[in-house]
């Protein structure tokens, strides 16, 4: 097969997995939403960066090492299974006794049970990192998709089941157990692999080497991307982390869904063209042109229909998050341009240009964050646009050292998809502010359908790329 039908059929499964299982997890959430209160949301919220830290902790980077690797064996395999195995038993040690200190930071005594309960997904999720790894490097993005939507759906049930029954907040920790053991065990049923009883000690350094600083760069991103929780968290009620987790998820669901699924398949393609700059940089253009084609009017389109969407789907104890929301949705157009400038140093084995840029980034969020407090949570989420801005013109630094695209050239590629963007969501919301209809679907509905084909006659008129790269690819669907 070539690479580029390997490619399509990739994104083809690789985005029914995402959006299977999102669509699952949604309508999972629409329900505890419903039943659970903003407060208990707000619990989770609090302990978001201590599951971010313990995740990227446990993997130390050496799955990705081994997807971008072209020559590996069994000993390399069971070399990282066992390294990230035993991470994981440390990692939940350490989270188990520093439960209390946490508790005590945000004056929430019941996060020290929620913690140790909750971080058994480490250890779960760690027997099948490296199975999953071997799936996502052979680009087996079909068999994730059969795991994942049962997996989904199994620990939605339990978790719906349980706050029904009046166990609030734990419901949605045992969603998430349920979720990952159901995903572990399925894994290695599909999977056809087991380690063996090696560790190889130059491997582990070889995979280390290159994995730490990816490592230390999520660690750092994980941290600084949670940073706005945990001042909100401290400063600020739990319902008011509720509020803005809530708005952040529903920000994450377009911008997440779209992003990782294309960065699943695209990673591994660019390990493959890693040393053809010249086609790499082609694929880099039309594949960006292509995520943000979509994502930047999906966007601009529920920011302008925000507060029929959030009483629709949630109710009105949660219209609070509307604005928090709409400022989110601004710093989420640039996200799927972050990750594909990143990904070209990991391609490039340049791991140590992206910790680099990893602590720049960090140093700029915390003055950003610290200035923003002075104005309350607004400011808060107002230092995330300004710093999702100038993110971009870091990342973009190696990529034009790298494939000669730079910041300069990657706006010019997109500011005709955000001028149209723009202008079709400011329409949206002005013409719903006037002729607002009865019912919150209606209202969804009639301007969301209306934005969205409008959106599509002028980009077809003005001939934008975007449109012709998805046409492609339903093409190529078809004919195969």
């Amino acid at each position: 097969m070539s690479l580029r039908k390997q490619a399509t059929l990739g994104l083809v499964w690789t985005f029914s997995q995402q959006f299977g299982t999102q669509l699952i997890s949604f309508i999972v959430s629409l329900f505890l939403a419903r039943i659970l209160l903003p407060a208990e949301f707000g619990l989770i919220g609090m302990i978001a960066v201590f599951i971010s830290i313990g995740k990227a902790l446990v993997d130390s980077g050496l799955t990705q090492s081994i997807i971008r690797s072209k020559k590996l064996d069994q000993e390399d395999y069971s070399t990282v299974f066992f390294f990230n195995l035993a991470a994981s038993f440390l990692i939940y040690l350490i989270i188990f006794f520093i439960a209390p200190f946490i508790a005590d930071f945000y004056n929430q005594s019941i996060l020290v049970d929620i913690l140790r309960l909750y971080c058994i997904t480490f250890i779960i999720s760690a027997f099948s990192a490296v199975q999953l790894a071997r799936l996502t490097q052979r680009m087996d993005f079909k068999t994730q998709t059969i795991i994942a939507i049962p997996s989904i759906l199994i620990g939605g049930i339990v978790g719906i089941t349980m706050a029904y029954s009046g166990y609030g907040v734990w419901s949605l920790v045992w969603n998430q157990i349920i979720t990952a053991l159901v995903s572990s065990i399925q894994i290695w049923i599909y999977s056809k692999w087991t380690p063996s009883f090696t560790f190889s000690l130059r491997k582990f350094k070889d995979h280390f080497n290159f994995g730490y600083k990816l490592t230390i760069s999520s660690l750092l991103d994980r941290i600084f991307s949670n940073l706005y929780i945990i001042v909100i968290g401290k400063f600020f009620a739990p319902s008011q982390v509720g509020f803005y987790t809530r708005a952040e998820t529903m920000k994450q669901l377009p911008v997440s869904n779209i992003s990782m699924a294309l960065n699943k398949v695209t990673y591994p393609l660019f390990s493959t063209i890693q040393d053809d700059n010249v086609r790499l940089k082609k694929v880099y253009k039309k594949l960006m042109r292509m995520v943000v084609f979509v994502i930047a009017p999906v966007l601009m389109i529920l920011a302008a229909l925000a507060e029929p969407l959030f009483r629709f789907l949630f109710t009105e104890k949660w219209l609070p998050a509307v604005p928090y929301f709409q400022i989110l949705c601004l710093s989420g157009i640039l996200y799927p341009v972050h990750m594909y400038n990143l990904n070209v140093l990991k391609v490039k084995g340049r791991s140590d240009l992206f910790l680099k840029l990893a602590i720049i980034k960090k140093v700029l969020v915390v003055i950003l964050v610290v200035i923003g407090l002075q104005f309350g949570i607004y400011g808060i989420l107002w230092s995330q646009v300004i710093m999702s801005c100038v993110a971009f013109i870091i990342n973009s630094f190696y990529t034009n050292k790298f494939i000669n695209y730079s910041a300069f050239e990657q706006i010019k590629d997109l500011i005709p998809i955000f001028l149209v963007s723009g202008l079709i969501g400011i329409s949206v919301y002005l013409v719903d502010s006037y002729l607002q209809f009865s019912l919150d679907i209606a209202r969804i509905l009639v301007w969301g359908t209306t934005g969205t084909t409008l959106y599509l006659i002028i980009c077809h008129v003005l001939n934008f790329e975007g449109t012709h790269e998805i046409k492609n690819i339903v093409k190529n669907v078809i004919e195969k």
